[in-house]
């Protein structure tokens, strides 16, 4: 009787020492887990163009496709470093359709999405840095990241626009698509091409994922390092087009190209509409 008493006691003591340890060993994942619930932790990068799909406009010397994913894949080293979970649309010179790039951002709940873009036009003298988002969950991912990549980069501010291109428009995540610069401007071109610049791109978006969630109402007119107070960017909301708006632009770019918008991709761009899904 007493070595049954004693083995007992043993079993509780063992019992109560696996609950201790499980009590404290568990319990951390899963307050890490309800900290973590509304902060997006998987970023989905996608890399414009690529493949046949060169980018830009005909008879650009840089291509797109290539400027594309270098940045792209530079963003998701300095993620990755920081503990982010990272998916790429695409992690080499091949095409991937925009129905494919939306479902891969959709297929993730936790998740933001964001989209490296170079722009272009037939005008040389245009420049400087777009930022653009569709949804209004995505206005302070587009604030944050065009915040800081234009604090970082030596181009000018075109500004945050609201516009519907299908990657943005299709994702059910919040959504952004960067225009890093003018690859037909010289000088943003030769920015470009350059290693350290692309890295510096990289860095600065990394740095507006980072601060989404720092977005505040006030503008500030002083850059901060810290991200811990981030400005809300005002935008230009360039989706209150209407059809006849479209035809009087089309009647009046025929009498002058000096009316054509510099700011634009081509018509068929990769960015704004996939086949039989036009833009609006």
């Amino acid at each position: 009787m007493p070595t049954s008493i004693c083995r007992l006691s043993l079993f509780a003591v063992s019992l109560l020492v696996v609950l201790l340890e499980c009590g404290s060993s568990c319990a951390a994942p899963a307050r890490r887990s309800s900290e973590n619930s509304s902060s997006p932790i998987t970023v989905v990068i996608d890399a414009g163009h690529g493949g046949h799909d060169r980018g830009g406009i005909p008879g650009q010397k840089v291509a797109e496709k290539d400027m594309n994913l270098d940045v792209a894949q530079r963003l998701r080293n300095v993620l990755a470093a920081s503990g982010y979970r990272v998916i790429m649309t695409r992690d080499s010179d091949v095409f991937v359709p925009l129905p494919t790039r939306v479902a891969i951002a959709n297929s993730y709940r936790n998740a933001i999405f964001v989209c490296i873009h170079f722009n272009s036009t037939q005008r040389m003298g245009a420049s400087g840095i777009e930022t653009y988002f569709y949804s209004r969950d995505s206005l302070p991912l587009a604030s944050a990241i065009h915040y800081f990549v234009v604090g970082g980069a030596p181009s000018a501010n075109r500004g945050v626009r609201r516009r519907g291109y299908y990657v943005l428009r299709r994702t059910n995540v919040p959504a952004v698509l960067v225009e890093c610069g003018f690859l037909t401007n010289p000088t943003e071109a030769a920015y470009a091409q350059t290693a350290s610049y692309r890295q510096k791109l990289a860095e600065e978006i990394a740095a507006g994922v980072r601060g989404r969630n720092s977005v505040t109402g006030g503008l500030s007119t002083t850059r901060v390092a810290t991200s811990e107070t981030v400005p809300l960017q005002p935008y230009i909301d360039q989706t209150k087009v209407t059809s006849s708006d479209h035809r009087r632009s089309k009647r009046s770019h025929k009498k002058s190209t000096r009316r054509k918008k510099s700011s634009s991709k081509p018509a068929g761009s990769e960015a704004r509409s996939a086949p039989g899904d036009p833009e609006g």
